[in-house]
């Protein structure tokens, strides 16, 4: 092979490697936002994504830098679905909320193990505070279509570290409370804070 032709296939096997690496990487990005949620189980990294849900991370980092996480827990925990909160204190009472967000389920995210969810009622356009950490693949939640059934649950980020604190808390028992059905840990599990952080910041 002439010095030419192995220049050119240097080249080419370049970029065929450099789109590969962002074909793999997804929605993963230097930029992207990422916050640190400490718990009374352990600590979580969780990386949003603002390109596929500007609205919604909007929203949810509101929440986070006015502290309106902090002391709150995770009031509803399904083992082998989802962890749910955001929205209530430890003695069961709604936490102030402001306006609620458009749904983004659209976006092409989609709730799988690790990803994190707007929590919402029967509307769609409903969800404010309450968000839930997916701990299987629940391809039940996806947006579908754009109707009432269809809309699903809208998906704006990934944990990136700390999901085994995420396995933990889907283990522990439940009870039934208040309007909790049989959900709610025995135990109460604390969202001691939720706080902005840099990139190479995760300690």
């Amino acid at each position: 092979m002439s010095e030419q032709k192995k220049n050119g296939f240097t080249k080419l096997f370049g970029h065929i490697l450099f789109a590969a690496c962002i074909a793999f990487t997804g929605t993963a990005s230097a930029g992207n936002p990422k916050v640190k949620m400490n718990t009374n189980k352990g600590t979580v990294i969780i990386e949003l994504y603002p390109d596929k849900a500007p609205e919604t991370v909007k929203n949810f980092l509101h929440y986070v830098n006015k502290g309106r996480y902090d002391g709150t827990i995770f009031h509803r925990v399904i083992k082998g679905f989802m962890n749910q909160g955001g929205g209530y204190s430890h003695q069961y009472k709604l936490v102030e909320t402001f306006p609620p967000v458009k749904n983004e389920a659209d976006n092409g995210l989609k709730n799988t193990r690790g990803s994190i969810a707007m929590a919402r009622t029967s509307d769609p356009d409903s969800a404010k505070n309450q968000f839930f950490i997916n701990t299987a693949d629940n391809k039940i939640l996806d947006h579908t279509a754009k109707t009432a059934k269809g809309w699903g649950y809208c998906v704006f980020g990934d944990v990136i570290e700390g999901m085994d604190v995420m396995d933990r808390i889907a283990k522990v028992k439940t009870r039934g409370h208040g309007p909790f059905a049989a959900d709610a840990p025995m135990v109460q599990v604390s969202i001691r804070s939720i706080v902005v952080i840099e990139a190479d910041d995760k300690k």
